[in-house]
């Protein structure tokens, strides 16, 4: 297991559910942070925590959706030295309970922000990484599937699984690992009051991934298969996948 210790690490949907879960216990690792929500404001106290902490952190407020608000973020990325990417921030435009009323814009909204906006920032932060020998890249996925009343959220996933596993070819022996964390089916804002998981239950399994020393990458963690385990057992697993 990797002592992340005075490592960067960036965070997106930093400001609520699984995001902000993960904030906070990086800041128990001793990890300097970079947190990006919709609104700065909204990781403000997590800013705060973390500095009280002796440690660096920074809030930048993104809308993922919005392509020119991506690109001012990513200038500021660029700017510093990041070892593990936790693409976490994601939406759920619509359940349509009529599959054919989904519309163009379910579309184009799911992708815009679930798969073109994560696979930005990895092509922007990855070969900073290759060029030190280090970095860790953890995209959100889901495990939703025959699911058509979810079709614009899980092709969007499906997109994201796809690229992810394609950047494998762009490594060249660097100690660089890319996963896909599943966080499953939690009660938050994206996930609704009636999910069977507790978002408490995913961060150990949405976070093991950055502390590994060695994976498969492309490997698809999930998170619910080591919800009753330590970070180290959760570790330990991804390892030896």
């Amino acid at each position: 297991m990797l002592d992340l210790k005075g490592k960067r690490v960036l965070v997106t949907g930093a400001g609520r559910g699984i995001g902000r879960l993960m904030a906070l216990k990086l800041i128990e690792h001793g990890v300097n942070l970079i947190l990006v929500s919709r609104d700065k404001s909204h990781t403000e106290d997590i800013e705060k925590k973390a500095k009280a902490a002796g440690l660096d952190a920074v809030s930048f407020g993104c809308d993922l959706g919005i392509k020119e608000e991506v690109e001012k973020l990513i200038e500021e990325l660029i700017n510093y030295d990041i070892d593990v990417v936790l693409n976490n921030a994601g939406i759920q435009v619509t359940y349509r309970s009529g599959v054919w009323d989904t519309t163009w814009e379910d579309y184009e909204q799911s992708f815009r922000v679930n798969t073109i906006a994560p696979m930005m920032i990895c092509y922007a932060l990855l070969p900073k990484m290759i060029k030190k020998g280090f970095g860790r890249i953890l995209n959100t996925t889901s495990g939703i599937d025959r699911d058509p009343y979810q079709g614009p959220y899980s092709a969007s996933k499906a997109a994201l699984d796809k690229v992810t596993k394609d950047l494998e070819v762009t490594l060249n022996g660097e100690d660089i690992l890319l996963f896909l964390t599943d966080p499953g089916w939690c009660r938050t804002d994206l996930g609704g009051p009636q999910a069977p998981n507790s978002p408490e239950s995913a961060v150990t399994g949405c976070l093991a991934g950055a502390f590994a020393s060695k994976g498969k990458n492309g490997t698809i963690i999930h998170a619910q298969d080591l919800a009753d385990k330590t970070l180290a057992e959760a570790v330990s697993a991804i390892e030896n996948m």
